[in-house]
């Protein structure tokens, strides 16, 4: 028993260094959620760390610490000792009476003294900080952070959503869906790929002079090019909710994750009306953060590795198996990019001969922590972050060189997109800067330029579904920036508690404490500055009114697409 304590606390001691340096956090809730996915979590760490080495070091830990109390006869004179029960009745009453009052009582955000979010990180205490993470999974926006009343909250919220070549559909005062009029409709197919941690600061158009992303740049320079454009969240699950719903980052996990997430109103609904055959292509197991049943129950076909997690039988769609067989690599996380784009040419080349259009959403895997790759590809060490970014640009170019070799690439649009930057997790403060991503839309007909508005990730695909002149019926978030003014633009980033909207130079920021923060913002320097300005009520209302509407309508079902 002494050994197993031990080695728990010797243990939660020595990973706390690690996470630290991939999330700049004590343990936090991303600690206890991939504690479910042990086979992902346990080959990553098996890939990233020398194991045997770092076990044998904490044996030899607890060995020198049994030893020394050994002979200082410390732990002899303790358990050969046999007090009365009275005695030891009246040591341990006190002590249980303590630990039971400060398990309610005592929270982790009482150690947040500092405005500096390093400071606060540094006086929690890991396994404290671990179980409180536990039970903070959930949570519930009117319980937790400022509202208004409902009807003016949907008021301000729908004057901002329409836009001038949109109608609401009725006069209801809490239903946002709007008919949006377009002209000649095209119907290309999509592929739309999430690019895993690829921050706008790995680019040289951003600066960075490491030569990491030459295909993604050249690409870039012939397409639709998002410069100013902010991811909503700081986990590929957001990313994906905020492409795919196009919704703000309502508190908590992502609605990716959480229960009853099927048949939601997304741009799945307007892809199906359109008649799009849909598929998520995923390196590894869709299983992994719930994306087989969030896809799934969205209508999509699922291409995985399929290692025996079957889909809920609620769940009705087409899954297709990544055999062994088309793996040239891979590591915990999955296949490597160039497999899967291997399966984005092998599906698109079975459907374009069915004279429909296809949607393909790709999620890549490669730009993650072990940062392993096949050998050969680049000129770059196995290993590294940077390594893992010249090889996933490696990859997206193969991929489109080689589509350009099929029939169906004419008339198939790309839009390429990072689904949240490189380390960046958390749940507390928000940095601007590390929500700043990049984006494009490639081989749009007649469609080239860079787009220099503030852009949010929930507005990329209405923007898409501008430039094809679509007629549809909305209720997303999202808008299409190119009908909208420069004092229009506005961009939505959260992170697990705390949420805010960048609007012009200025950041509204809200937190589960129902305090309203208001921060300057200087693209140029890369610089927040807390603010106390009288006339930003607008904007706090604004803000308020985003979450809390789309809080209130994916709790109370109003999501859910109409029959």
């Amino acid at each position: 028993m002494v050994i197993l304590l031990l080695f728990i606390i010797v243990f939660s001691f020595l990973a706390e260094f690690p996470f630290w340096q991939e999330f700049n956090t004590r343990f936090n809730f991303i600690a206890v959620d991939y504690l479910i996915y042990t086979y992902e979590v346990v080959e990553n760490i098996n890939q990233s760390y020398p194991i045997p080495l770092i076990i044998v070091f904490l044996f030899a830990i607890i060995f020198i610490t049994l030893f020394i109390y050994k002979k200082k006869k410390i732990l002899r004179s303790t358990f050969q000792q046999k007090p009365r029960f009275r005695k030891r009745f009246v040591n341990v009453v006190p002590l249980l009476a303590i630990t039971v009052t400060l398990a309610f009582l005592a929270k982790n955000k009482q150690a947040e003294w500092s405005i500096n979010n390093y400071e606060n990180e540094l006086s929690k205490n890991g396994v404290f900080s671990f179980f409180s993470a536990m039970q903070s999974n959930q949570l519930d926006y009117n319980t937790f952070y400022q509202t208004i009343a409902k009807r003016p909250a949907y008021k301000v919220l729908k004057n901002d959503l329409l836009q001038d070549n949109q109608l609401y559909i009725n006069q209801d005062f809490d239903n946002i869906a709007r008919n949006v009029s377009g002209n000649t409709e095209q119907r290309p197919n999509i592929v739309l790929i999430a690019i895993e941690s690829l921050s706008a600061d790995f680019l040289k158009r951003f600066g960075n002079q490491e030569n990491l992303t030459p295909n993604y740049e050249a690409l870039a320079q012939n397409s639709i090019f998002f410069t100013n454009l902010y991811a909503t969240g700081t986990r590929t699950v957001r990313g994906m909710e905020a492409l795919t719903l196009c919704v703000p980052p309502t508190p908590g996990n992502s609605i990716v994750r959480r229960p009853d997430n099927d048949s939601l109103f997304s741009i799945a609904t307007i892809l199906k009306q359109k008649n799009y055959d849909l598929s998520f292509i995923y390196g590894g197991d869709g299983y992994f953060d719930n994306m087989n049943t969030f896809f799934g129950g969205q209508g999509f076909n699922i291409i995985d590795r399929n290692r025996g997690n079957p889909l809920s039988d609620n769940i009705k769609t087409k899954r297709f198996k990544i055999s062994d067989s088309e793996v040239t690599f891979e590591n915990a996380w999955g296949i490597c990019d160039e497999d899967s784009y291997a399966q984005s040419l092998k599906y698109a080349d079975q459907l374009s001969r069915k004279n429909k259009p296809f949607f393909q959403f790709i999620m890549t895997t490669s730009n993650h922590k072990p940062y392993t790759f096949p050998n050969g590809k680049i000129n770059m060490p196995q290993g590294t972050r940077q390594s893992a970014i010249k090889y996933t640009d490696y990859a997206l170019g193969e991929y489109i060189r080689e589509a350009r070799t099929k029939p169906w690439f004419k008339n198939t649009v790309f839009v390429i997109v990072a689904d949240h930057c490189a380390s960046s997790a958390g749940k507390w403060e928000i940095n601007i800067e590390n929500h700043h991503i990049p984006g494009m839309i490639y081989n749009l007909k007649n469609q080239k330029g860079e787009i220099g508005k503030v852009v949010s990730q929930i507005d990329i695909m209405p923007t898409l579904f501008g430039y094809l002149k679509w007629n549809y019926e909305t209720e997303l978030y999202g808008k299409d920036i190119n009908r909208m003014a420069r004092n229009e633009e506005r961009a939505f980033l959260g992170n697990y508690r705390t949420l805010g909207m960048l609007k012009s130079n200025y950041f509204i920021e809200i937190n589960d404490r129902k305090k309203i923060n208001n921060y300057t913002w200087n693209h140029d320097k890369r610089l927040m500055k807390k603010v106390k300005v009288n006339d930003l009520e607008a904007l706090e209302k604004l803000t308020i009114s985003y979450y809390q509407i789309a809080s209130e309508r994916f709790k109370n079902g109003s999501m859910k697409q109409r029959d």
